[in-house]
């Protein structure tokens, strides 16, 4: 018999609740850890899971960085205490990160920023001793840039001048739109996001300096130095680690 493949928002469930459980069973994460958390559909069970294990008592003393109003929301209803990257407590330092991607190639480099929060996520997760990534099957890609769009993040002057860079490497672009709402999405630091996609598969570590350099982004979507722990649910209801 058949086993009932399961959807794409369970396989999200699934691999949160699945990584921060095996996280906590192989030590990884403990009680007074220093611990990012991501933004997005799949970052949040992850969140909640946290949330519930702190309300158990199975993890005390854990200090969270949110990566956006999202999860700082979120936090404040799971009782998870949350503070600034530069607050003493903190130090500029984390001891895990954990989040969800937008893509995730075989060599682990991702595309986040899906959400618009790629900015903070990038601080937390490049100031994170471990970076942990959970998915869904559909994030688990043979390439980066060609299928799901690399956000750019961008002062507001510059984004006409941006774009003529991001076209100069290839890319075409887009300036993302709201929903729900009349003109651009606005970033929680009062930036653009430009969405970029190329006809071939990139090289992602390249990309990210070089479009780093350009005057006037704030910060791009692919996330290469720090390269994480990949939770990967499946639609037969299984999950991998990389």
């Amino acid at each position: 018999m058949t086993k009932q493949q399961i959807s794409k928002d369970e396989q999200k469930i699934l691999a949160a609740r699945f990584a921060i459980d095996d996280l906590v069973a192989r030590g990884i994460i403990r009680s007074g850890m220093k611990i990012g958390l991501g933004t997005g559909s799949t970052a949040m069970p992850a969140v909640t899971r946290i949330g519930e294990l702190i309300a158990e008592g199975k993890l005390t003393g854990v200090r969270a960085v949110a990566t956006s109003f999202q999860t700082t929301i979120a936090c404040e209803k799971l009782g998870i205490p949350v503070f600034s990257m530069n607050a003493q407590t903190i130090g500029g330092k984390l001891d895990l990160a954990i989040d969800g991607a937008d893509e995730v190639s075989p060599e682990k480099a991702l595309i986040k920023g899906g959400g618009a929060a790629l900015l903070l996520e990038k601080i937390v997760a490049y100031n994170a001793k471990a970076f942990v990534i959970v998915a869904d099957s559909s994030k688990d890609v043979s390439s980066l840039g060609t299928k799901f769009p690399l956000p750019v993040e961008v002062i507001p002057e510059a984004r006409e001048s941006v774009a003529l860079e991001l076209a100069r490497l290839g890319a075409t672009v887009t300036l993302r739109e709201g929903i729900r709402k009349a003109g651009p999405v606005v970033t929680d630091n009062g930036n653009l996001i430009l969405d970029c996609l190329w006809k071939e598969a990139v090289a992602p570590a390249k990309l990210e300096d070089e479009i780093d350099d350009i005057v006037g982004v704030v910060e791009n979507g692919f996330f290469t130095k720090n390269v994480p722990t990949v939770y990967v649910a499946r639609e037969d209801g299984t999950v991998d680690r990389k």
